[in-house]
């Protein structure tokens, strides 16, 4: 099966199952010498992990991370980095209703078209387990790129929207689901599980935030930065839909408003970062388990709250890669 790795100048290859022994991601193209913490591995991890968030999936898992290669002494060493999770609470059971049965707009029937054979618990390779191997490419890109803030949000989830704007990144406040915001923390739990006991589900809007990105990064014309972000981040099982700046609102206004101003591009021109705050947004479908088989099992009634620090390593994986194409020109702008 190809299509796991992703990447040119760093780049990672994920593997495993979701009710496997294991997943993991070899990571190559780390630069040497980079300080490397396990504690703050894990953390990165912890934010996507099942069982933290009420509301969410009640699968428990510690989800610990194992570094195989790469990393001597806090250091890495320029080789493949290797890290495994090992998967310690599974139910396949959970799955047995959905060994003949589809679920619509989910990879269960297209996977058996493909392959001829799928592992239906948990989806397999098609499990948001998967993303596990993101979150850790997510953390080692970060040592390349480490003055780059990045930070994704809830923008829509249901009747919860934030319209605002936010101006001042490095204290802005976000609830546990990553709202902007610490009021409505409450009904969003109470939100979440009735979606949970109704056996129902919900989508929304990531919105995502760069700060003091380098000037410069994008490789015209294939793989321009707008397009390689748009990659990763619809890579992302239950992604639907990717803008950046004013995005589909360009499409009700006129050049003189649009073109008056180098911000209505979201920090992006012509594929190549310009150096200002780049914006994007992203679209989540609902979840597909839904009904008595959502109720059953160990579902979550929404994706978005832990898909966010997926998304967050997505852009920062594309960020270092493009930043360390820059670097090989000599033209790194920082």
């Amino acid at each position: 099966m190809r299509g796991n790795s992703f990447g040119k100048m760093i780049s990672m290859t994920s593997f495993g199952e979701s009710h496997g022994e294991a997943l993991g991601v070899v990571i190559d193209g780390v630069p040497p010498g980079l300080d490397f913490s396990l504690s703050d591995l894990q953390a990165a991890l912890d934010k996507r992990a099942p069982g933290k968030i009420e509301g969410t999936t009640a699968r428990k898992e510690p989800d610990t991370a194992e570094v195989l290669s790469g990393v001597m002494d806090g250091k890495t060493l320029g080789t493949p980095i290797a890290v495994i999770v090992r998967n310690t609470n599974q139910r396949s059971q959970d799955y047995n209703k959905l060994k003949e049965n589809y679920r619509p707009g989910h990879a269960d029937k297209t996977t058996m078209h493909k392959y001829g054979i799928r592992d239906h618990r948990g989806g397999g390779r098609s499990s948001g387990r998967e993303t596990l191997a993101r979150v850790i490419g997510g953390y080692f890109a970060s040592l390349v790129i480490p003055n780059v803030l990045v930070k994704g949000y809830i923008s829509k989830m249901g009747d919860f929207e934030f319209k605002g704007e936010i101006t001042d990144l490095k204290n802005q406040k976000f609830d546990n689901y990553h709202f902007p915001g610490l009021e409505n923390e409450e009904k969003i739990k109470d939100y979440l599980l009735k979606l949970k006991k109704d056996g129902e589900s919900c989508g929304g809007r990531v919105s995502i935030i760069v700060d003091q990105c380098p000037v410069g990064l994008g490789e015209p014309a294939f793989d321009k930065l707008k397009a390689d972000l748009a990659k990763g981040i619809l890579s992302i099982g239950a992604c639907v839909a990717f803008s950046f700046g004013l995005g589909e609102k360009m499409a009700d206004l006129p050049g003189s408003i649009v073109s008056v101003d180098a911000k209505n591009f979201g920090g992006i021109e012509g594929g190549i970062s310009n150096g200002e705050r780049i914006l994007m947004n992203c679209v989540f479908k609902p979840t597909s388990t839904i009904g008595e088989k959502a109720k059953e099992g160990r579902h979550d009634p929404c994706i978005i709250p832990r898909a966010i620090p997926v998304v967050e390593a997505m852009v920062k994986f594309v960020l270092a890669d493009h930043y360390l194409r820059q670097k090989a020109y000599g033209l790194s702008n920082e």
